[in-house]
């Protein structure tokens, strides 16, 4: 069982630990890929690989922090950098996830006071919906876990095992706890 679902933090620091915990996941899984099976192929067209769904979560990760970088702090998830090297070679995207991971650790500090925009495009045009760095933080963490839990059923068809919690949300991880907690009464004979 995950340590995250032992441990009791303050609002905005459990909204980074929850993203430390799950990009440490993906990094550990990702460090231990052979650049052969990242590229892999999978699916009907073959669209799908383990490296662009891990360059997928990378891009919204550094859609995230260019915004709290910018003068406007706005976050854009659609202009997304898209780094064809991240999705081919997992060396690459694992420095990258480490670099994420300090970023968000230095950023504990922000989480309660920052307000963002986050674009949202329609069409030709686009409006900015306000928000923050808080409810940023939980969508990141479901949005990684969500792509984590396709890349555990992409590995499981190339054989490769993962830990039982690799792919599953913190709230989930927090149920099985509950759950292995409540004793489970006699059957009446």
């Amino acid at each position: 069982m995950s340590p995250i679902a032992h441990r009791s933090f303050p609002p905005q620091e459990g909204l980074i630990e929850e993203n430390l915990l799950a990009l440490s996941q993906l990094s550990h899984f990702v460090g231990d890929l052979a650049p052969e099976h990242y590229r892999q192929a999978f699916g009907h067209h073959g669209r799908h690989t383990l490296g662009k769904h891990v360059r997928h979560i990378i891009d919204h990760y550094d859609a995230l922090l260019s915004g709290l970088e910018a003068d406007g702090d706005v976050v854009d998830y659609e202009r997304r950098r898209r780094d064809e090297l991240l999705e081919q070679w997992p060396h690459q995207a694992a420095r990258r996830l480490a670099e994420i991971e300090a970023a968000l650790a230095a950023a504990i500090d922000r989480c309660p006071s920052v307000r963002l925009g986050q674009t949202y495009h329609l069409g030709d045009g686009s409006l900015v919906l306000e928000t923050s760095l808080a409810r940023e933080l939980a969508f990141l963490t479901s949005h990684t876990i969500h792509h984590m839990a396709i890349l555990g059923l992409l590995a499981e068809q190339i054989g490769i095992a993962l830990p039982e919690a690799f792919g599953v949300h913190p709230s989930t991880l927090r149920h099985w706890q509950r759950e292995a907690a409540v004793p489970v009464p006699a059957r009446s004979a």
